[in-house]
């Protein structure tokens, strides 16, 4: 039967815990995507100024930190996983709910905290249970598991775009350049908006800012559209949880008589725990999470390359998923500025263009994945986001090379992070805590990335923006050559190749 046949038959067996899996991803794309075309109505919305605003992007990625952290304490058993999955995809509905009727930027902002809680415990708790169910042949499933964020987050801003409002709700010009002589950092580098929101409105209403009319409503009208597309999720999770059996606790042992209880006291209280405990409550073996993972009885008798491949695993990805973070937060105010200045609606297509083409590259690694190792993957998708950024510094005054590279950056970087996520596991064989380490490098490179990159492209200009690029890339491909390197010191079982040779078959990880 080969790889395909393999690959279907487990499918079969594990095909609705799989596919809910996959949903919850669903949830996560749809809830990463939607800031960036609803930033105007929302800043309508709050009142807010530029630095205001983006205290929101900064709460939702420091808590999507802190919950892909968390988020290790709930996949011990397969309860917990399921549980903490359906709270969190709940709550991401309930978020969608909500924020219409935030009116103030703190409020806002704890909302979009909560998201990202939500989202970092997602992230950590789908990606270990695909890897436990198929572990050496998880990097099928996990393609398509990263698949459909590209999807959700390819759809949340088509679902926003009819509702946004076109009309501005930002000061007149004479209130702008009054205003921006004395801010240094005018709103157009961010947003290439040329009606600047200066400091000395950002705590109250300016004129002509509206405040309840109909262009409020009707983005309003995206955000419980997307909650309405989400509710599914949390209810499959629910079946699942049916399926399982695990809507009920435990059955807990009778009241025992004093002979029983005398008895039990020689009993190991190891064995007392395993016996009374269902299979689906028990914890995992291996896969602890962060905090478990610091523990020093864990370290005992690993080797140096053991640390290494950690590190080096997490940096690679900690530059990649920086870099799309980055790129798709700030590739519109790039485009508007001089010296391509893009029209803005032409310039909206980007992020949307940059998501379409990581959903697409994820949709074509799934085949791929079962035919090429992930190691040559991740080889392949390094070099390539390298060699864009280079060719998009050289073309930096062509705007259809912009679109071209674009697309190229979405494809390069659509599948680096299953792919290094399955090449780290099987070098380590599936022990240790490759999986609570990798996903929280992505995190942290998510969201401090962002923030230096939006600090240097204030102070520098746009041009900065792409020198950044290669910089990331260059040390991105960096480290996965250090990644090569400590996975030929690292002692195991495994003697193949990082990169070259494939098999003929199916690589057997």
């Amino acid at each position: 039967m080969g790889c395909d046949g393999r690959v279907s038959g487990l499918l079969r067996r594990h095909l609705q815990p799989t596919l809910t899996y996959w949903s919850v991803f669903f949830s996560f794309g749809l809830c990463i995507a939607f800031l960036g075309p609803t930033l105007l109505d929302l800043r309508c919305q709050t009142h807010s100024s530029l630095p205001q605003i983006s205290w929101v992007f900064f709460s939702q990625q420091l808590c999507l930190l802190l919950g892909s952290a968390l988020g290790g304490v709930f996949k011990r058993t397969l309860a917990q996983s399921l549980w903490a999955l359906f709270t969190s995809t709940l709550a991401i509905s309930l978020v969608f709910v909500v924020i219409p009727f935030c009116r103030d930027v703190k409020v806002l902002a704890s909302v979009m905290a909560l998201a990202g809680l939500a989202m970092g415990c997602i992230d950590t708790v789908a990606n270990m249970q695909l890897v436990r169910m198929y572990q050496k042949d998880s990097a099928f499933f996990l393609q398509v598991l990263h698949f459909f964020v590209g999807f959700g987050a390819l759809l949340s801003p088509l679902i926003a775009d009819p509702f946004l409002s076109e009309a501005n709700c930002f000061p007149d010009n004479n209130t702008a350049n009054a205003t921006s002589r004395s801010h240094p950092f005018h709103t157009s580098r961010v947003l290439g908006q040329h009606h600047a929101g200066a400091q000395t409105w950002s705590n109250q209403t300016a004129p002509g800012l509206p405040t309840k009319d109909g262009a409020e409503a009707r983005v309003s009208y995206a955000f419980w559209i997307m909650a309405l597309i989400n509710l599914p999720v949390p209810l499959a999770v629910l079946f699942l949880l049916s399926k399982e059996r695990l809507l009920t606790c435990p059955q807990r042992k009778p009241l025992l008589l004093p002979a029983d209880e005398l008895a039990l006291e020689t009993r190991s209280p190891e064995k007392e725990d395993t016996a009374s405990i269902p299979p689906k409550f028990q914890p995992y073996p291996g896969h602890e999470d962060l905090f478990s993972c610091c523990q020093r009885r864990n370290f005992r008798g690993a080797p140096c390359s053991f640390f290494a491949i950690h590190i080096s695993a997490a940096l690679v990805l900690f530059m990649t998923d920086g870099m799309t973070g980055a790129y798709s937060a700030f590739v519109y105010s790039y485009a508007v500025e001089k010296p391509l200045s893009v029209g803005h609606k032409m310039a909206g297509y980007l992020p949307s263009l940059f998501w379409g083409f990581i959903t697409l590259g994820r949709l074509v690694s799934i085949p791929i994945s079962s035919r090429m190792r992930p190691a040559t993957m991740v080889f392949v998708n390094v070099v390539g986001v390298v060699v864009t950024f280079l060719l998009l510094l050289i073309f930096s005054y062509n705007v259809i090379f912009l679109f071209a590279g674009t697309a190229s950056l979405g494809l390069f970087l659509s599948s680096t992070f299953p792919s290094m996520l399955a090449y780290t596991e099987d070098i380590l064989q599936y022990k240790g805590c490759a999986t609570t380490v990798l996903v929280t490098g992505a995190g942290v490179g998510e969201m401090a990335l962002q923030m230096l990159v939006g600090l240097i492209f204030q102070a520098q200009g746009s041009y900065s923006f792409l020198v950044c690029g290669v910089i990331f890339g260059c040390l991105a491909f960096t480290f996965y050559v250090l990644l090569l390197f400590f996975h030929r010191m690292h002692p195991g079982p495994s003697s193949d190749k990082p990169v070259g040779l494939e098999n003929s078959e199916c690589y057997q990880r």
